[in-house]
């Protein structure tokens, strides 16, 4: 089983009860803790040694990276953060300074978001470092955006830019929250997740939610300068495998076509918004957005329809896209 088909068959018959709003399958949980106006979001996410950083990484981006994270998550739902615990798992030879450098980066971003940190757990875990992070946030019963909602004729929108996250931005990216609050705020958004694991896998996860298929236009997907530099140098982004790969495999995927634009498809760990908008709104939202967030880049990279599928335009015309983003276990 890869990881979605793992995912699959262990949320068939999770128990629910009636705070429940939206389970498994989201970006985050949503629950109603009976607070007037509010949902709570409940997230969980780890970042694993090896797996989504490498050696020598500075610890202070290690705990950034692994808050951060759920941060983005629960901005794709429009809410806001409020608290988190935080699961250590270490090897038994771990280093207290590694240790105290990561807590440092993780409470520094959380500082600046004005949440708490209220606890958590340690453990060992032989060979490498594991950090797991659950957080707690809320959001307006009425601003809360799933995945489910994209309609056929909406507008599709990624935020920044796309691919070749290893060369850094796995570690630096910022979580999209003040954007997603104000695209709730001024637009009626009608889908919208984070992009982890690249937009030709992130995008079905949304597509099959909500029961639709999508057009993408390969000339409006905003590719990032260290997608054109790693393509042109023959290095494999390591995307959501934190860790990278080696030069020569590298070499091997730009001899069989890798391309900046297969990067921004598949590398992962872009943590940029992918949302959609009624058609209508599309301009105006463009109009604002620039007069917001300039010179942050948002691009309408296609349009949601009816029939179900994902396809791609480009010189030849449109087909099938067979790409798809990372997959843990594949």
């Amino acid at each position: 089983m890869n990881e979605f088909e793992l995912i699959e068959s262990l949320t068939r018959e999770l128990p629910g009860n009636a705070t429940v709003v939206t389970g498994a399958g989201d970006d985050c949980a949503v629950l109603d803790l009976g607070l007037p106006d509010r949902w709570v979001l409940f997230k969980t996410d780890a970042v694993v040694e090896g797996v989504h950083y490498g050696p020598g990484t500075p610890p202070e981006k290690i705990g950034r990276k692994a808050l951060a994270r759920c941060l983005s998550d629960v901005a794709a739902m429009g809410g806001e953060p409020s608290s988190a615990v935080v699961t250590l798992a270490l090897p038994r030879d771990y280093s207290p300074v590694l240790v105290a450098g990561v807590m440092a980066g993780l409470n520094r971003l959380a500082r600046e978001h004005g949440m708490a940190v209220v606890g958590g757990e340690t453990t060992t875990n032989p060979e490498r470092m594991l950090i797991s992070v659950a957080l707690l946030g809320t959001v307006e019963k009425s601003r809360c955006v799933r995945r489910s909602g994209a309609q056929p004729g909406d507008a599709l929108f990624v935020t920044g830019e796309l691919g070749g996250s290893g060369a850094g931005k796995h570690l630096d990216f910022e979580p999209r929250l003040a954007e997603a609050r104000w695209l709730t705020e001024h637009f009626a958004i009608h889908a919208m997740l984070d992009l982890s694991d690249g937009l030709a896998g992130d995008l079905r996860h949304l597509l099959r939610a909500s029961n639709v298929g999508a057009e993408l236009l390969s000339d409006a997907i905003p590719i990032s300068r260290a997608a054109y530099e790693q393509a042109k140098h023959g290095v494999a982004a390591s995307g959501a495998n934190g860790a990278g790969v080696a030069p020569s495999a590298g070499a091997a995927l730009a001899q069989s076509g890798r391309t900046p634009l297969t990067a921004a498809l598949t590398d992962g760990e872009d943590f940029e918004l992918l949302f959609t908008v009624a058609s209508k709104d599309a301009v105006p939202l463009l109009d604002a957005w620039k007069g917001r967030f300039a010179p942050l880049r948002l691009s309408c990279v296609g349009r949601i329809t009816a029939k179900p599928g994902l396809t791609i335009r480009d010189h030849a015309g449109f087909r099938p896209l067979e790409l798809h983003g990372y997959t843990h276990f594949a």
